[in-house]
């Protein structure tokens, strides 16, 4: 067992305590952390009211005041208007943005629990989380606002639209006398304690294989101090959120990080290599987080172009980065340093960090040491815990890991262990390695894409008699889905046809971007499909 307490510091590990959580946990936490993170935010607030907080695409500019201020306004609209109280599930689905981030706080402050609904999936796919999440109130951008019509009565849609600073929550609550009214009152009571669940999320997919998880107060305040401490995040710091803010990424290791720390933070709608590099240099960015499909992207938009100075501490999570790309990003940067990220959503995004500039380090490749309060494992088929250096599934408990899904048991949450599915091994040194993925799932630059998901989906079609999904390699994104498919005889289908049919049944990237026709599907002698064959076939055409 590797525990991450003695890995690091005196400077990284100070002022932390063994403290009872929910259902009588013990965890090792930090003594000095907020409740939650409204009760950060009332915090920074009172340190840098007039520092700017968030920028978006709206041209709304937040200051920290301001993002307080519309934080506790929406949340007494919310309390007094619409009934959400404490554990209420309320989903939100909206593009990154101001009102976002505000709609995300003020659930918090009253202590209900936050949907985060992907905008990038299909009306199906977003109503399907929905529905297991259990959200009974959805706060949404216009453009969704006939999604939820048929399964949620109008009084339990908020529908957020305009334009200028956080112009919807101002058309939603014009009355400025009750909006004090409504403040005072809801302040009157605490926000959510620390145990709440404060979040639900997805690991991946519409089917029966998705589950939604759990995140609590004290998961999501661990994670930003430890990212805090470790990646040595300050209020003088400048940061994008260009992929989708709903990603754990997003709300924990950005959102929640520069709420905490009084940091800037940039929010791009969509993601656009060259507006990251050219804000980047506009704006003054010092950190960026992001999976190795951004990191590859911004390499090709930027490499050849003069180095950002100010541009010093990258963190990259959701996925291994090639060698060659992370030595090429240190070449064009040669200021920065490179953290390596290992987590999960179930780990609300940290689990072990790497300490200083893997682009450099003797042990590129790694992903970095277990941050403090987090204990490792790795075991073998039968449970049994693996020494140094021998290669098995990785198993982690601690501070930041869920202990539980919504209404569902599953077998890789056992006695406060998570056993991800993920392979991997520690060095010497207590370095964490992980080599490969046990489960059969696709990681295509850090959007999870589970194979029963998609061979459902083209299952859809009647000329289509069998289909298996894979991975396969791929250089931008590390990872795409590709199939082989057996037609009916005479059918007249195409590879463009299955692909246009999917693309209006699930988000875009999930869709094959190979697809072979067979005579028959590989069977293995037990009569299940032969991934490791189907793989290899359509890595050699």
């Amino acid at each position: 067992m590797v525990d991450g307490n003695a890995l690091w510091s005196p400077e990284i590990t100070k002022a932390m305590e063994k403290r009872q959580v929910f259902d009588g946990k013990e965890i090792d936490t930090f003594t000095d952390m907020p409740e939650n993170l409204y009760e950060a935010l009332k915090k920074t607030s009172s340190l840098y009211p007039k520092k700017i907080a968030l920028v978006d695409d709206r041209e709304n500019v937040c200051t920290y005041w301001q993002l307080l201020t519309y934080s506790q306004e929406l949340a007494a609209y919310l309390y007094k208007e619409r009934k959400i109280r404490k554990q209420s599930h309320v989903g939100i689905l909206l593009y990154n943005s101001v009102e976002f981030c505000v709609a995300f706080l003020s659930l918090i402050r009253l202590g209900a629990v936050a949907v985060p609904l992907p905008s990038k999936f299909k009306r199906d796919e977003v109503l399907s989380l929905a529905k297991l999440a259990e959200v009974g109130f959805v706060v949404c951008d216009e453009a969704y606002a006939n999604w939820f019509e048929g399964m949620y009565p109008k009084e339990q849609v908020l529908v957020i639209s305009g334009s200028g600073i956080c112009c919807g929550y101002e058309k939603v609550y014009k009355n400025w006398a009750s909006r004090a009214k409504d403040v005072a009152e809801v302040n009157k009571f605490s926000s959510g304690g620390s145990d709440d669940i404060s979040l639900i999320m997805f690991t991946s997919g519409t089917t029966s294989k998705s589950k939604a998880l759990q995140i609590r107060n004290y998961n999501i305040m661990h994670a930003v101090e430890a990212y805090r401490r470790i990646l040595h995040i300050t209020e003088k710091d400048i940061s994008v959120i260009a992929t989708p803010i709903y990603h754990i990424t997003g709300l924990v290791a950005l959102l929640g990080l520069f709420v905490y720390t009084g940091g800037t933070l940039h929010l791009h709608k969509f993601f656009d290599a060259k507006r990251v590099i050219a804000d980047a240099r506009t704006y003054g960015f010092t950190f960026i987080h992001a999976s190795p499909t951004v990191f590859y992207l911004l390499l090709q938009a930027g490499e050849h172009t003069p180095a950002i100075p100010g541009l010093v501490s990258f963190a990259c999570g959701s996925g291994n980065m090639p060698k060659d790309k992370m030595m090429s990003l240190h070449r064009w940067l040669p200021n920065s340093q490179f953290h390596t990220v290992y987590g999960l959503t179930e780990t609300s995004s940290p689990a072990a960090i790497f300490p200083d500039d893997a682009a450099v380090s003797g042990r590129i490749g790694s992903s970095g040491l277990p941050i403090p309060g987090i204990r490792f494992k790795i075991v073998d088929e039968d449970n049994k815990e693996l020494p140094c250096g021998q290669v098995g599934e990785i198993a982690v408990s601690g501070s930041v890991v869920l202990d539980s899904y919504y209404k569902q048991e599953t077998d890789n949450l056992t006695d406060g262990w998570l056993y991800t599915g993920d392979l991997g091994y520690f060095d010497e040194e207590n370095y964490l390695y992980v080599v490969d993925r046990k489960k059969d799932m696709i990681n295509r630059g850090g959007e999870k894409i589970w194979c029963y998901d998609v061979e459902n989906a083209i299952a859809g079609m009647e000329e289509i008699l069998d289909s298996a999904v894979v991975g396969i390699p791929d250089e931008m994104y590390g990872e795409v889905a590709a199939a082989i498919v057996r037609l009916k005889k005479g059918s007249g289908l195409t590879v463009e046809k299955i692909q246009q049919y999917l693309y209006g049944r699930m988000a875009k990237y999930k869709v094959p971007v190979k697809i072979r026709m067979v005579e028959t599907v590989p069977k293995t002698p037990n009569g299940k499909t032969d991934k490791i064959r189907i793989r290899k076939m359509l890595m050699e055409d």
